[in-house]
């Protein structure tokens, strides 16, 4: 399965026959087209979303574009909304009971892709039913939760995490400083600084894991400018009117599409080359295919990503077992 870097082909992607992949926010954009990439490549995808009626529809959708899937690797759903914290628990209780008991997922799970997330955050400051900043419940704490939920059964076969970055962490000084922004909110510092807090964690969540002898690698990839108007239509998934088609093709040189923007975050989730800490765009920024990138600087604070790690164990009410991580 190993390659050279220089050869990979997010087309063409290596046999993932066996293997078990979770992806958060499955039913539209980013998360469907990783899951249909995965699927393609032999892979079992839990596909899960927090719309039951949305995530049938959008694995139905899958299955029609990937005839396969159901014999080379099955396509399971999962009800999951990251900015409810007792509904990441339930989905991590229910992941965690059938990687025990070995039942459809061969008991393992060889990654997580942290994806879903809120792209366009509320014009006013909202709270989730925990008591959380919306924006910051969903983008960055319901991931955190579930990944230290899963941390066992992942260490168990050396896998992998990807979060979700975004290339807007390098255009302003976001530091989260006030996370859930009590004293200062606006849609557009709810959105970056949950990506620069998404991108710390993920840094600092190698540290840990490197630190504490923990076998899983945790790596960010962003998609570059990926937007709907250039994506294939996909009934149930990607549907966009004729004036966003328009108005979005009026972007061409800049953007890509959904599935185009789903490769830097597969290559992340699954090219053996890959190793923790990394974080991994398409190759002109914007567009292009999967290559290894450098986080903003901010990101990269060690400091940063130790306070946020402390907020997110407070705010989430979890602590990564790292000790049991480690004998799994």
């Amino acid at each position: 399965m190993s390659r050279r870097a220089a050869d990979w082909n997010p087309r063409l992607l290596p046999d993932l026959t066996g293997r078990t992949y979770l992806v958060t926010g499955s039913n539209a954009g980013l998360g469907f087209f990783s899951s249909e990439q995965l699927a393609r490549a032999g892979a079992r995808v839990i596909m899960t979303g927090r719309s039951p009626n949305r995530l049938a529809a959008a694995r139905n959708a899958l299955l029609s574009r990937v005839t396969d899937a159901t014999t080379t690797g099955p396509v399971e759903t999962l009800l999951l909304d990251t900015s409810n914290l007792g509904s990441v628990r339930a989905a991590a209780a229910s992941v965690k009971h059938m990687v025990r008991k070995g039942l459809r997922f061969e008991s393992r799970i060889d990654g997580l892709l942290l994806n879903a997330g809120t792209v366009h955050p509320p014009k006013e400051r909202c709270e989730t039913l925990d008591g959380n900043e919306l924006v910051f419940a969903t983008n960055v704490l319901g991931h955190f939760a579930l990944a230290g939920e899963l941390l066992p059964a992942l260490a168990a076969a050396e896998g992998r995490m990807v979060w979700l970055g975004s290339m807007s962490t390098s255009m302003g000084p976001y530091d989260p400083i006030d996370p859930q922004l009590v004293k200062d909110y606006s849609p557009w510092r709810a959105y970056v600084q949950s990506k620069v807090a998404t991108t710390a964690l993920g840094l600092e969540a190698d540290r840990r894991l490197r630190d504490t002898g923990v076998p899983v690698e945790s790596v960010i990839a962003h998609p570059g400018y990926a937007i709907s108007g250039r994506t294939p239509f996909v009934r149930g998934v990607n549907e966009p009117t004729r004036r966003a088609r328009f108005v979005d093709n009026l972007q061409a040189p800049i953007t890509q599409s959904k599935e185009h923007g789903a490769w830097p975050l597969v290559r992340a989730l699954v090219d053996p080359d890959v190793e923790g800490g990394e974080m991994w765009g398409p190759k002109y920024v914007m567009h292009g295919e999967p290559r290894r990138t450098t986080p903003s600087r901010i990101t990269r604070s060690t400091e940063l990503g130790d306070r946020l790690w402390h907020v997110c164990e407070k705010a989430a009410q979890v602590r990564w077992p790292f000790e049991k991580a480690a004998r799994a």
